[in-house]
């Protein structure tokens, strides 16, 4: 008898430091995962327990504004200056992307480079000399992967009442989206007056991340367009070198530059069972802001496999703990 009760007693004790360990691992004031009615612990893989083993004080970053968003929680994982209204270069491409797939115009019509499309700002080159004819399918692939002015430009143009009014269909979607943060001056992101915020950009992610072809288009390694006039194809690779190294799963990607923005990057992809999103602004150097997103990446992966392994050895306590006998706690028997 006096040995079984020493069995038993062992169990508990385990069973308390073993819980006592995963509540302190993440820090005080954070709940220690719960236990279901039926002896079980929640289906999330990870308990839904990333965040509690996530530690902003050990991500260091070298961008102005970052905001890191786990769109499966709908919860912001980590944030720095995110509603401080910056200028957004050529993620401004996402907006021109939908305003011209919202118009619902023939993307098999062919448009026409003109100089009409040139870069009056910066004097920015272009692969789409004067003359070039593309479907408006093909202007809005390369103006997302590429990042092509000329083609943000052309689609512009040919949009009903043109340019301007393109610009304020812009600025209207931005205010039906809640992008109360976020102002357009022009469809390529040259005007250093497209501005916006780390908080909005995860909305206009969220926004257009509903289009296929924006998904489609903003994750092609490299690819091609066809100039209708000669037949000749137009070969381009992503802006984003993170879509063509193949170790992320990315579903939406866009990156950013001019002097006055610094280096910019956007992407909701794929970690820990759930998607999120990532918006890094004014980083220090061309490859600092991938180098910030692994860094991100890896501190999101270091606490995923954390989270699993606590959960791991929380379930295996589950049956212990039932088959000494004693009461179960569970969630609904407080």
């Amino acid at each position: 008898m006096i040995g079984r009760l020493s069995y038993i007693g062992g169990l508990a004790l385990a069973g308390v430091l073993l819980l006592t360990a995963f509540f302190f691992v993440g820090g005080a004031g954070q709940a220690a995962p719960e236990v279901v009615a039926d002896g079980s612990l929640p289906e999330s893989p990870s308990n839904d327990q990333l965040r509690f083993y996530l530690d902003p004080k050990k991500l260091s970053l070298h961008s102005e504004a970052a905001l890191v968003v786990d769109g499966r929680e709908r919860q912001v994982l980590y944030e720095r200056n995110v509603h401080v209204k910056r200028p957004i270069a050529s993620l401004t491409k996402l907006m021109t992307a939908m305003v011209a797939l919202d118009a619902g115009l023939p993307d098999d019509e062919v448009i026409t480079i003109t100089k009409a499309d040139r870069d009056r700002l910066r004097g920015s080159g272009s692969k789409l000399n004067f003359g070039t004819r593309l479907t408006r399918r093909d202007l809005i692939k390369i103006a997302l992967a590429g990042s092509e002015n000329r083609a943000a430009m052309a689609l512009a143009r040919t949009y009903p009442e043109g340019v301007d009014h393109f610009v304020a269909t812009m600025n209207d979607k931005a205010r039906r989206l809640g992008l109360k943060e976020t102002t357009f001056r022009d469809p390529a992101g040259l005007h250093r007056g497209n501005m916006s915020t780390a908080a909005d950009l995860v909305a206009l992610v969220e926004a257009a991340s509903r289009y296929a072809l924006i998904r489609e288009f903003t994750t092609v390694g490299a690819s091609s367009v066809t100039d209708q006039r000669t037949g000749w194809k137009i070969r381009f690779v992503n802006t984003n070198r993170l879509v063509r190294n193949g170790q992320w799963d990315i579903e939406l990607s866009k990156t950013g530059y001019i002097a006055d923005a610094g280096h910019c990057l956007l992407m909701r992809f794929e970690i820990a069972d759930r998607p999120v999103t990532l918006v890094l602004l004014n980083s220090w150097g061309e490859l600092t802001k991938y180098g910030d997103a692994n860094r991100i990446r890896k501190w999101i992966d270091r606490a995923d496999r954390k989270a699993r392994s606590a959960a791991r050895e929380l379930q295996a306590a589950v049956p212990a703990r039932a088959s000494s006998g004693g009461p179960l706690r569970t969630a609904s028997s407080r």
